[in-house]
């Protein structure tokens, strides 16, 4: 009887257990607080419910039994298997792991971006004026905002807030602006047609963060690029020019004689006349003191700068860079397709992207004391391009007397360090230089002077440039409306800017990421033919396969 009785005591202990345990963990949910009485119900339901295991194998050898090490076996894998989900659902909530395996990285953003988003200097928000929330335009806020905490956005109802959206100046559905501090500028305007684009978003980033701005002049008067839009024009460049904080205005020093002091670069696109000795002279003045000069020389032309580059140990080579390879970019072979890049902060990204660059003339570069030259386009090796000195003949073929085995260079980038200057003596003008040494540059901003005072700055690096630098093209049409949005085109003008601007901190150029087009796009006969294969023929092949299957064992 005694036996009996304790039995009945153990069972009744055991459901006591449970009733603790839940009791227990009811408490704590619902007050959401874990202290002293729902954690003693639950140590004491615990034990109870461990106790009543022990005695229950103690009795029956319940241990020993080969169902309950069966399901001691099962009941432990689904313990580890839910742990280990756990595990990972934890890690990726505190660890964020994304691979792209597009093959342009459509959703990853370039290393501009990042670059520029990982180094904000003040928070930056992203209002979205928009009902909607688009899945891709969401995304590339996010892959934003994972670089920098001082990255955020917001998608607005303008109607809900409308308050906000006057604040703005907001005037229709889907306007995307960007606030810093209290400046606001806006994006773009987003729909179904056209979403939020990494290149915009940049852009506007880097000029609302970056306070200062560099003053490019466009040399004009010997039948260079058009400024404006037309046949021929570079239009597209200088609007990129101006979404990077580029400041333009043409320059004729035939007129004034002497470079402006606050020009950052110096732009000479392809000029179809010479330029007069005094224009030359003025621009090898302005090398002198620190500035940056970029020449884009067509062939067929004489700039008369044949002087001014001897100084930096480069020449006009005369002949025509050719490219006969079958992956040419459809323009014929006087469109090099150029996929090697320099080793240089202006190609230093391109991988082996594309650029091209119709009707390009080859430079030749020698060695020169004091200035130091990378090349930065270089076409394909010999036998698929020459620098070809027959223009007039219509069949080409290379001339081992006349002609130039490639590669050949297309374009060169060249430093020359500035003699130092014991003393430094105030200047009169409106601003200080633009152009301050990299070091220099890094730590501080020029400030705008009054007229009537000279630069307060004391140290002399802060006002002059130590390097004068320069690049050379033997094209200019890569930059013409309708060229310079393909391929790296684009990028070859603005990081060549960038870079002669001695901007240091400014991120060089992105490109907009399109998806590759995969499409099949079939003839009528290849059609046919694809209909009456899989229709006919595929079928007939597994009907015969099939009798002489059951042919054979029959």
């Amino acid at each position: 009887m005694k036996i009996i009785a304790k039995k009945k005591l153990w069972k009744y202990l055991f459901w006591f257990g449970p009733f603790l345990i839940t009791v227990g963990l009811t408490v704590g949910l619902v007050s959401e607080q874990w202290g002293l009485i729902p954690l003693a119900f639950l140590i004491t339901g615990i034990v109870i419910s461990g106790l009543w295991i022990i005695w229950q194998s103690y009795q029956t050898n319940w241990w020993k039994l080969r169902s309950t090490q069966a399901g001691t076996n099962a009941l432990v894998a689904t313990l580890a298997v839910l742990a280990i989900l756990g595990l990972i659902n934890f890690l990726g909530t505190r660890y964020h792991l994304r691979a792209d395996l597009t093959e342009t990285q459509l959703f990853t953003l370039a290393p501009q971006s990042r670059e520029l988003v990982s180094v904000l200097p003040q928070p930056v928000k992203v209002w979205v004026f928009d009902i909607n929330q688009n899945p891709q335009d969401r995304e590339l806020l996010e892959n934003y905002q994972r670089q920098s905490s001082k990255f955020k956005y917001e998608y607005i109802d303008p109607q809900a807030r409308p308050g906000l959206a006057e604040k703005f100046g907001v005037k229709d559905y889907g306007e995307v602006y960007l606030e810093s501090g209290n400046k606001r500028q806006l994006v773009q305007t987003v729909n179904e047609n056209e979403r939020l684009s990494e290149v915009r978003l940049t852009s506007r980033l880097q000029q609302l963060t970056n306070s200062t701005t560099a003053k490019v002049y466009l040399l004009q008067g010997h039948g260079e690029r058009q400024l404006s839009a037309g046949k021929g024009a570079i239009s597209q460049a200088i609007q990129g020019l101006g979404d990077k904080n580029f400041t333009t205005a043409p320059l004729n020093l035939a007129e004034t004689s002497k470079v402006p002091q606050d020009a950052a670069v110096v732009i000479v696109a392809g000029p179809k006349r010479g330029l007069f000795e005094g224009e030359v002279k003025a621009l090898q003045e302005y090398l002198n003191r620190g500035g940056s000069l970029l020449l884009m020389i067509d062939p067929n032309t004489d700039p008369k700068v044949d002087s001014l580059l001897q100084e930096w140990g480069v020449r006009l080579d005369n002949r025509l860079a050719v490219d006969v390879s079958k992956d040419s970019v459809g323009l014929g072979p006087a469109a090099p397709l150029v996929t090697e890049y320099g080793q240089h902060p202006i190609t230093k990204d391109f991988g082996n992207g594309n650029s091209f660059y119709p009707v390009a003339r080859p430079l030749q570069i020698t060695s020169v004391p004091g200035v130091e030259a990378t090349p930065l386009l270089r076409t394909k090796s010999y036998p698929s391009s020459w620098a070809e000195s027959d223009l007039q003949s219509e069949k080409l073929e290379f001339n081992a007397d006349k002609d130039l085995k490639g590669p050949l260079t297309l374009g060169v980038a060249l430093t020359r360090k500035l003699p130092t200057k014991s003393t430094s003596t105030p200047q009169a003008s409106p601003t200080p230089s633009p152009l301050p040494s990299p070091t220099t540059q890094s730590k501080t901003s020029p400030t705008p002077s009054s007229p009537s005072s000279p630069p307060t700055s004391s140290s002399p690096s802060s006002q002059t440039a130590t390097e004068s630098r320069l690049v050379v093209l033997g094209n200019s049409s890569f930059a013409t409306d309708g060229l310079f949005q393909q391929q790296l085109n684009g990028d070859v003008f603005l990081n060549s800017v960038t870079w002669l601007s001695q901007q240091e901190k400014q991120p060089l150029s992105i490109r907009p990421k399109e998806p590759k087009n995969r499409r099949i796009t079939l003839t009528t006969t290849q059609a046919n033919l694809l209909i009456l294969s899989s229709l006919l023929v595929l079928p007939l092949i597994g009907l015969a396969a099939a009798v002489i299957i059951w042919w054979k064992r029959r």
